[in-house]
């Protein structure tokens, strides 16, 4: 059996990935409750402890797994965020929990996810020193800033991965897939809503659907969590004026008198999606205002979902804000699932056990 340790481990991104791989979960720790519950409910084989990492140690039974992975918070580290970007950050700090978990846990393999700002940051100086703690721990190291459109998943998002091994083997990131899938693949077949809906089940749209959509109903005969945002009127009429692809530079000037200094909107804010194309990032979508690319109104947790490549079956804990967090911050399941095959399948073909792929 392949297991799995994963910390920091969110609503279980990274995990669905990892199982969609053939790995099976052993143990996580997240410090969040509401992230701990989806966790728990999604992954109902795993030990999971909700507790600050640092009063956290790796449990005797589950050292030696084969793969240990996970990310710290990255919002320290994100190129976007001007105030915090420094070490006096604590956050900033955790990585070096990862490398103990490391030490204890004795993998055979890792994986360190974060923001590709993870890379410049400190002119690339923490990089460096995590990558010479891991060596002198005895890994084989590769890292790379992967596209998760580049892998099945209907979104534009960026994402730093280092995987190391003490297999002595070469660790080489899988090909990109040739075909993207866009927001219209992705979400045409769940259902109509409206400003602040909040329905846990509807049925899907009659007619034909994506393989894509195929790929997240498996096992699904209603779409859940269909819950939508309630957003004032004043924004609601905001959204009216901006067309696909477009952002609050749309807006008419007089609908926008409360902002001070519209020269310091970011080009995220208000931003609608172009159904022809994959997603922008799925971050804080709530804070950000996306907007669904044919109806006036933000997304809804099931078509957030769906743009992070989360099966309809996953299913989320907490509130309607807590929920919308724990979707922006996660890694995309089919980004993680390329990562993690191509992981076993090396180890596979370094055992003798290769399968024609």
């Amino acid at each position: 059996m392949k297991g799995a340790i994963d910390i920091f481990s969110g609503a279980g991104g990274m995990s669905a990935g990892a199982e969609l791989a053939g790995i099976k979960i052993q143990f996580a720790v997240e410090n969040n409750k509401d992230a701990a519950e989806t966790f728990r409910g999604n992954h109902p084989g795993a030990e999971v402890v909700c507790n600050d990492i640092k009063k956290v140690s790796v449990p005797e039974k589950f050292k030696d797994t084969f793969v240990l992975f996970g990310g710290p918070p990255c919002q320290g580290f994100s190129i976007s965020n001007t105030k915090t970007r420094n070490l006096k950050n604590e956050n900033n700090s955790l990585f070096k929990e990862f490398v103990r978990f490391v030490r204890e846990a004795r993998p055979k393999w890792f994986v360190f996810e974060n923001v590709e700002g993870f890379v410049s940051f400190q002119e690339g100086d923490i990089l460096r020193k995590l990558k010479r703690k891991l060596e002198k721990l005895g890994y084989k190291i590769s890292y790379s800033v992967l596209t998760a459109s580049d892998y099945g998943v209907p979104q534009n998002r960026n994402r730093f991965f280092m995987v190391g091994n003490i297999l002595d083997i070469d660790f080489v990131f899988p090909k990109k897939e040739k075909r993207r899938v866009t927001v219209k693949q992705a979400i045409n077949d769940l259902p109509a809503l409206k400003n602040g809906d909040n329905y846990d089940q509807l049925p899907y749209k009659r007619g034909r659907k994506s393989e894509y959509a195929k790929q997240m109903r498996k096992g699904c005969n209603v779409a859940t969590q269909n819950y939508v945002s309630r957003n004032k009127d004043y924004v609601i009429e905001r959204y009216k004026h901006i067309p696909k692809g477009k952002n609050w530079k749309a807006i008419p000037k007089d609908l926008m008198a409360n902002y001070k200094d519209l020269t310091k909107c970011h080009s995220g804010i208000y931003k609608r999606l172009d159904d022809n194309k994959p997603s922008v990032v799925i971050a804080n979508y709530r804070k950000n205002m996306l907007i669904h690319p044919y109806q006036d109104r933000g997304l809804s947790v099931r078509e957030a979902a769906r743009l992070q490549s989360f099966p309809d079956s996953f299913k989320f804990e907490g509130s309607l804000m807590h929920i919308q967090q724990q979707i922006g911050n996660a890694v995309p399941p089919l980004l993680a699932k390329a990562i993690f095959e191509q992981i076993v399948h090396l180890t596979n073909k370094r055992n003798g056990q290769q399968k024609p792929r």
